[in-house]
């Protein structure tokens, strides 16, 4: 179990590395790939997957991205409630087969996939970018190294009924340790002059505020599958799960990252 999580991680890992790289349509094509497979994995949770509402999801994350793409992101905010209205419309025509909270579900589902995950493209698009999009990684996936190894170690106080294995030591010491990473990458940040203050300060910051939302998009995730009975969403990645077992934290973690960095800076 433990050769195929690391196997996987690798893997994933690698993937990211080349995707960030290379951004542009790859990134945002990979971005949308992950979004649909999310909603499907959510939707199956809330017993939604057939519901005529569910293709609604879909065709909206398929238009949102190709907005994103075409630089027509102030567009986003007016699909999304156009998404709302076409719910609307279908819980009229099937009343009283459905009731209101399927379309609240379905909207959750597009907002909580589909537009926080796609700040990792929106990051990605900004002046230094490539250096800048690391910094999500860091603060989600950075922390859940560090807390695993810190917890590991000395873990004694758990922190929460939703993950028994997530002790108050491995919490800290995952902010701790991305702080630090953040820290050291902002050494090696080319463009010292961007924002408002010195890299060295902004990078630890910007991962502290992202390590600790990280550990509630983690939660946040469990409690969901708590409520519906489930281990996993899905087994597409060996030893993770699914999509949004493994980016449970990056989707929290993206859009704070995206607007601390355009606060703090001169952009």
């Amino acid at each position: 179990m433990f050769v195929t999580r690391l196997l996987s991680g690798i893997v994933l890992v690698t993937a990211a590395v080349i995707l960030l790289f290379f951004g542009d349509v790859w990134l945002a094509g990979a971005l949308l790939i992950l979004s649909q497979i999310g909603i499907f994995e959510l939707l199956r949770v809330l017993r939604l997957i057939r519901h005529p509402m569910a293709l609604v999801v879909y065709l909206e994350t398929a238009a949102y991205y190709i907005l994103l793409y075409l630089g027509l992101g102030w567009w986003t905010t007016g699909l999304l409630v156009l998404e709302l209205v076409i719910l609307l419309m279908i819980y009229v025509m099937r009343y009283p087969r459905d009731r209101i909270d399927i379309v609240a579900k379905c909207l959750f589902v597009s907002v909580y996939v589909t537009m926080l995950l796609s700040f990792i493209y929106q990051t990605r698009c900004l002046p230094g970018g490539l250096w800048l999009v690391w910094l999500i990684i860091i603060a989600s996936w950075g922390s859940d190294t560090c807390a695993y190894v810190v917890g590991v170690l000395i873990g004694r106080h758990h922190f929460s009924k939703l993950s028994p294995k997530k002790t108050l030591e491995g919490c800290v010491g995952g902010v701790v340790g991305a702080a630090l990473i953040g820290f050291g990458y902002a050494c090696f940040f080319p463009y010292q002059n961007m924002f408002l203050f010195s890299p060295k300060i902004v990078f630890p910051l910007v991962v502290i505020v992202g390590a600790v939302i990280s550990q509630f998009g983690d939660l946040a995730a469990s409690a969901i599958k708590r409520n519906y009975e489930i281990k996993d969403y899905g087994d597409i990645i060996p030893g993770h799960g699914g999509i949004m077992d493994r980016f449970d934290s990056v989707i929290f973690v993206a859009p704070f990252v995206y607007y601390l960095l355009v606060l703090t800076s001169y952009l």
